[in-house]
């Protein structure tokens, strides 16, 4: 049994897939070339965003963000402490220090009682200018946007969501990837939509923003490729990943993303009782990153891991260790950054199978194998 069934993916997409790789081989054009445009169009309309630039990776989608806002030593950006390493490590890389928000113990976003907390706890000491919030789509579910969007403004912060998860999830009828000022996404494979690779995009609807941004991950070009007016980085997704996208994002909004979703919906009604589900609030709409379950403690979570893997079921935990107690950001004052909620969740959550593939059958033997071990 798969995690997330590319294989399966890829067998049920195979012609399709293949001729779109051959296309852009017998093209030529590997780098830049038509089919990167083409993907970042389809995507900007799927989001509902002015502009898409395709990059590298989700990392450098986030870091692109602070390069457009000139974040850097003297500044302070605020992240969830229960995501992945990447969301605070752009902070980081800018010289700017990142100050660790808890989260909600039901969704697994940013507690927005505790960012209000840390924001005016930063205002307070004075020596750090509150610049930017980083509002993550954990696990597929839109953080609390209307919330958070009003702090960012009370304060006069940027709002960047990093929707690496979150891509398909929604608010009403607004889609992830566009309720930050500038929006950052993941095409590592195993994302809602992945590529054959790394890869990634920003999305935003402001045009100083987007040409900065086109110009960081072109390395700082301006009028030309050789005139280069700023640093910036080698940040280009390939026209082959570019293809693979658009044969992906189509299968996504035909048949993906519902049925992830009626796989979800059959977990939480085959859980729900047993251990904690996961709760999608009224009105919101995720497109399942991971199916994520709580247990009692991390004594129980083991006994579980070592049962589903005797049946070759694999589970993951995402994440073991919170942003705040990272080895790398051992440098920050930790009595500024706790966050009992993350340290909770790292001792308890436990990850489950999900993707639109996953049959029936194997999803009786998971929610079996859990049940009787519990």
């Amino acid at each position: 049994m798969q995690f997330r069934d590319l294989k399966k993916q890829y067998a049920v997409l195979k012609d399709e897939m293949d001729q779109a790789i051959l296309d852009v081989v017998a093209s030529s054009a590997y780098i830049l070339g038509p089919k990167v445009k083409e993907m970042e169009q389809a995507f900007a309309d799927y989001v509902g965003a002015k502009h898409c630039i395709a990059c590298a990776s989700g990392t450098d989608a986030l870091l692109l963000a602070l390069k457009a806002w000139d974040v850097k030593a003297g500044d302070a950006v605020f992240v969830p402490s229960f995501t992945f390493f990447a969301s605070a490590e752009v902070v980081a890389l800018q010289g700017a220090t990142p100050v660790f928000v808890d989260v909600d113990q039901d969704t697994f976003n940013m507690d927005v009682r505790d960012l209000l907390l840390k924001i005016e706890r930063t205002v307070k000491h004075g020596q750090l200018k509150p610049k930017a919030i980083i509002a993550v789509d954990l696990f597929g579910l839109p953080a609390d946007f209307k919330p958070i969007r009003q702090i960012a403004q009370r304060y006069g912060m940027f709002l960047l969501e990093d929707a690496a998860q979150g891509f398909g999830g929604r608010i009403g009828d607004q889609q992830a990837g566009s309720f930050g000022d500038i929006a950052a996404t993941s095409f590592f494979p195993a994302k809602p939509v992945g590529c054959y690779g790394d890869g990634g995009a920003v999305f935003t609807n402001n045009d100083e923003w987007a040409e900065l941004m086109e110009s960081y991950h072109l390395h700082g070009k301006g009028s030309d490729r050789y005139d280069n007016i700023r640093i910036g980085l080698n940040s280009r997704l390939d026209s082959i990943q570019a293809a693979i996208l658009l044969v992906k994002l189509k299968a996504f909004r035909n048949h993906e993303l519902v049925d992830v979703n009626r796989v979800a919906e059959r977990y939480t009604e085959k859980l729900k009782g047993v251990v904690k589900t996961p709760e999608i609030p009224r009105g919101f709409y995720s497109s399942w990153a991971q199916y994520t379950i709580q247990v009692a403690n991390k004594e129980v979570r083991t006994k579980l891991q070592e049962a589903l893997k005797a049946e070759d079921i694999p589970t993951a935990i995402y994440y073991p260790i919170p942003m705040h107690r990272q080895t790398a950001f051992r440098y920050l004052d930790p009595k500024e950054n706790l966050c009992p909620v993350a340290d909770h969740l790292a001792d308890t959550v436990l990850s489950l199978p999900i993707h639109p593939y996953l049959t029936e059958a194997d999803q009786d033997r998971i929610c079996l194998t859990l049940t009787s071990n519990l």
